[in-house]
């Protein structure tokens, strides 16, 4: 039996079958508190003390290390800085997650995991030895340094809550052509099942001392976002989102690009012009405080979803609108009803005449999907209804005519979907939040501004929209443009912003989606598996139409054949899928999906103990 010792300067006492120069002193002031045996050839870790080599099956041939714990791992997070910290290699990812955004003051650990780096294939070919991300290196080799003589966790803290230097505005552009290849490499390998599995610790999936891993919300279900004591978190989730934009990863209109870049330019505005002690105070808000204000709020009748404005007299909506029920083979337009929403559900008749009859069909609305479908400039107002049923989801557009129309409806719809009635005093706040969000998207700037002055400004626009939309305007069209928008948010404070943002990215119609190859049992052809924060979508690879969407509010069972690796879901109504995945490991989006459906039993009521058995329970697997 082969054992490996920790390198150190040992004095000379006892000699392990080793030359003097290597010879080994029990002695020594040493801590080993922290060590621990790795099993070479069987990857795993000798953590039960009371349990003895034999029972472990350990034969003489067997290649043992004694080594810490405890080792550095550099980590670029959402807002591309990089830290060096002192991690667990031995826990599984899942709790060495929560102790990096302990460290990190990140909340909700459970929504993020560690992501390993793409291989850039024509690197392997050129055989170029140097290492990769040198560009970061440079930019972060200071952040490294500090942590890794032990800086204390504050610094790291405030590292996290500021943001990357791609907010100069003037040197932009330089730092974006030079990462950009680099990133959309991440954006590959996120499609390819590069997430660590969350059952298992880093050494036992290979990954080494002072590797780079990325830090990332894996998740896209983010579980009561406060900005008064979610600062960090909140400036990572926006990194992430402003990258995913940027990237291309999810798809967007030219209108929206332009509202999230003049969002972007905001924040840079407010970024740049802040001291690090402005953005320090806000962290340092103690979160107790801020549990206690929240409760008072309540306690006095400040939590709008607790209260009702009057329980015997639930508001109704009637409106002329125009519905479009999408069909395969049709080109029928929308066509004019007389709508009534009441309650949670919405009834539509042939004209307002009919309304007191029999409706020609209802929609109830409780558990459904609300998505825009807003155009500003064209003055497009539309809503997209996706409501279960047993088979799956409907689909169901709804066309209104003007923008405060359009704001009560789909507040109305919002709060439906919940459950939640008119009668709640969220109402008017929700109607309120949609049209601040309508004025924010419209390229025109509200009556009594002025306009932009170009001279004055010193902004590379190119860096914050997509290469797309950076090739298709020159950047003083471009740069007109993002002011234009700026205008109708100049107001928001910096928090504010970011909340803006992530919102809207929130919105969008693929927000949270993401995509496998798979081959369902029994098909000759492969297709797509797109996997959301509460329902399977099954998508034609060849169109890219959706041909079946079931929700985890109807799932019964799942289960995981790993010697053919193919899953299996049973839903209500006898409905079953079963499907080998082709673009990545099965345990990829096993994990998802439990994960997802652990997310979705969190509750405010319950403390802020994680559940970390259940979640291994439903993520986890019998392999």
């Amino acid at each position: 039996m082969k054992v490996s010792l920790p390198t150190q300067s040992y004095n000379n006492h006892i000699q392990w079958l080793q030359p003097k120069k290597n010879y080994i002193s029990l002695w020594a002031p040493q801590d080993w508190s922290d060590h621990a045996i790795w099993w070479e050839q069987k990857r795993c870790w000798l953590l039960k003390t009371h349990w003895t080599l034999d029972k472990y099956g350990i034969q003489a041939d067997a290649d043992l290390h004694y080594t810490p714990q405890h080792k550095f791992l550099c980590l670029q997070l959402p807002n591309m800085k990089t830290v060096r910290l002192s991690v667990s290699y031995s826990t599984v990812v899942f709790k060495t997650v929560a102790e990096i955004c302990k460290i990190c003051n990140i909340s909700r650990p459970e929504e993020l995991s560690l992501l390993r780096l793409p291989d850039d294939p024509k690197k392997k070919k050129k055989k170029d030895k140097t290492p990769d991300w040198v560009v970061d290196d440079l930019l972060t080799a200071d952040i490294v340094g500090s942590t890794a003589t032990g800086a204390s966790g504050k610094p790291i803290q405030m590292l996290c809550l500021f943001i990357f230097p791609t907010y100069r505005l003037g040197h932009v552009s330089v730092y974006y052509a030079q990462t950009y290849k680099m990133l959309m490499l991440v954006a590959c390998g996120c499609c390819v099942g590069r997430w660590l599995d969350s059952s298992r610790s880093l050494m036992e999936q290979d990954i080494q001392e002072n590797e780079r891993l990325l830090l990332r919300f894996k998740y896209h279900c983010f579980f009561d976002l406060n900005p008064k004591y979610d600062a960090v978190r909140i400036t990572q989730l926006y990194e992430q989102a402003r990258w995913s934009i940027l990237l291309e990863e999810i798809d967007c209109t030219e209108e929206e690009m332009l509202m999230f870049a003049s969002l972007q330019y905001h924040i840079c505005k407010l970024t740049m012009s802040s001291e690090p002690n402005d953005l320090s105070n806000e962290q340092d808000v103690d979160e107790v405080e801020a549990a206690l204000s929240n409760l008072e709020m309540t306690l006095e009748g400040g939590n709008a979803d607790s209260i009702l404005e009057d329980i015997t007299d639930i508001p109704k909506l009637a409106d002329s609108l125009r519905l479009f029920r999408p069909k395969r083979l049709t080109l029928k337009p929308y066509k004019e009803y007389w709508f009534v929403f009441k309650d949670t559900t919405i009834s539509y008749y042939k004209n307002k005449e009919a309304s007191h009859g029999e409706p020609i069909e209802q929609f109830h609305l409780r558990g459904c999907e609300v998505v825009p479908d807003v155009n500003v400039t064209e003055k497009k107002f539309g809503i997209k209804l996706l409501i279960p049923v047993a088979d799956g989801m409907n689909e169901v557009y709804i066309r209104c005519d003007n923008e405060k129309q359009y704001a009560k409806w789909k507040a109305a719809c919002i709060l439906a979907s919940k459950g939640k009635t008119m009668a709640y005093s969220s109402y008017k706040q929700e109607v309120k939040s949609i049209r601040s969000f309508l004025q924010m998207k419209s390229l025109a700037p509200t009556p009594g501004q002025t306009a932009p002055d170009l001279d004055s400004m010193e902004m590379n626009s190119e860096c914050f929209v997509s290469p797309r939309y950076a090739k298709k305007y020159k950047m003083k069209q471009l740069t007109t443009k993002i002011l234009e928008a700026h205008q109708n948010m100049s107001s928001l404070s910096l928090m504010d912003a970011k909340m803006r943002f992530i919102e809207a990215w929130q919105s969008l119609p693929e927000f949270g989606i993401k995509y496998y190859v798979v081959r369902f049992r029994g098909s000759k052809k492969d297709e797509i598996l797109g996997i959301s924060f509460n329902r399977l979508i099954r998508i034609d690879i060849s169109t890219g139409t959706p041909t079946t969407t079931l929700r985890f509010s109807n799932m019964k069972q799942w289960n995981v054949n790993w010697e053919i690796k193919q899953v299996t879901i049973d839903f209500d109504q006898g409905i079953s899928l079963a499907f080998a995945c082709l673009s990545c490991d099965c345990k990829v989006v096993h994990e998802y999906i439990g994960g997802y459906i652990f997310l979705s039993t969190r509750s405010k009521d319950q403390n802020e103990t994680l559940d970390e058995e259940l979640f291994h329970k439903l993520t986890g697997g019998q392999e």
